[in-house]
């Protein structure tokens, strides 16, 4: 008979050796219930933020409840969520501070081990671009910027905190002389833009944990009327990634009380310079003329 989720189970620190805590939910995966299984995907997508952030502030990023958290650390085989953030976070001491990097090479750690607030935020943010690049995949990328060269316009999507970058996003573009819009609010204005989107629109829809109604709203639209999409989020449980055709997943995890925007950040430019370099002779001139160079 299949076992259940609820089987009490030694941790993985206890019944495997050094087996990491990622490692143990994914080999258990299968034996997860429903609501579970969002939960370990989250986890084993944002170590860092189970090491650091408390079960309220975890089940609030995962779309769920603190007991369901809870509940599915004892399913683990521990007596609750902190002992399973204690083995998140020595999975996150030997991912990050090894003595050796990838190839024997000695790694200076960023700052001390007493680290104050402002160190430890910007060690955060160190590690996040850090493992964003590591785990976005070259081939979105590349469809992304074929996407936006590509579109006769490009629609982003973007409220609230998202608001700032969608704009920055969309300045990028139009220096390089692309159409691109925005849409922030639910303003007349916003809306009428939505109304335009069609199948040679591109529509690049931006959230942090749970998406903005609008924004997915404008998803679906785009979905509906067979415009490509690209989804820039920190969730892979996001609706807005569920609903594009192309995801690109950057890291927020943070010890301050915001997310941290840092790879977000760096995403979007790095997007925009690889459309530069697609026709950099041709960019150039234009770049000059606004004299950012």
């Amino acid at each position: 008979m299949k076992r259940t989720a609820s089987t009490t189970q030694a941790p993985p620190h206890e019944a495997h050796g050094h087996q990491t805590l990622s490692a143990y939910i994914q080999a258990r995966f299968d034996e997860f219930s429903r609501s579970q299984k969002d939960v370990a995907q989250y986890i084993v997508d944002h170590l860092d933020e189970v090491a650091f952030q408390t079960a309220e502030e975890l089940a609030r990023r995962a779309n769920t409840s603190s007991s369901t958290v809870v509940r599915f650390s004892q399913a683990l085989g521990f007596e609750g969520f902190p002992e399973l953030q204690d083995s998140a976070r020595q999975e996150y001491r030997r991912r990050y501070t090894a003595p050796e990097g990838p190839r024997g090479a000695s790694v200076e750690p960023l700052f001390s081990l007493d680290q104050n607030e402002f160190e430890t935020a910007i060690a955060s943010d160190h590690v996040n671009v850090e493992e964003t690049a590591r785990k976005v995949s070259r081939s979105d990328v590349q469809a992304t910027i074929d996407a936006i060269v590509g579109a006769e316009r490009v629609l982003i999507a973007g409220t609230d905190q998202m608001a700032f970058f969608a704009s920055y996003l969309r300045h990028l573009l139009m220096l390089l002389d692309l159409r691109a819009d925005i849409v922030a609010s639910p303003s007349q204005e916003a809306l009428s833009r939505l109304g335009r989107i069609d199948e040679h629109t591109l529509v690049i829809g931006l959230s942090a944990g749970r998406p903005h109604p609008l924004v997915v709203r404008a998803m679906k639209l785009a979905r509906h009327r067979k415009a490509k999409t690209v989804a820039i989020t920190d969730a892979t449980l996001s609706e807005v990634a569920k609903l594009a055709s192309i995801r690109l997943y950057y890291s927020s995890n943070s010890p301050a009380y915001v997310r941290s925007h840092t790879a977000l950040l760096s995403i979007i430019q790095a997007l925009a310079y690889g459309v530069y370099a697609r026709d950099a002779n041709q960019y150039q001139e234009r770049i000059k003329a606004f004299r950012l160079k």
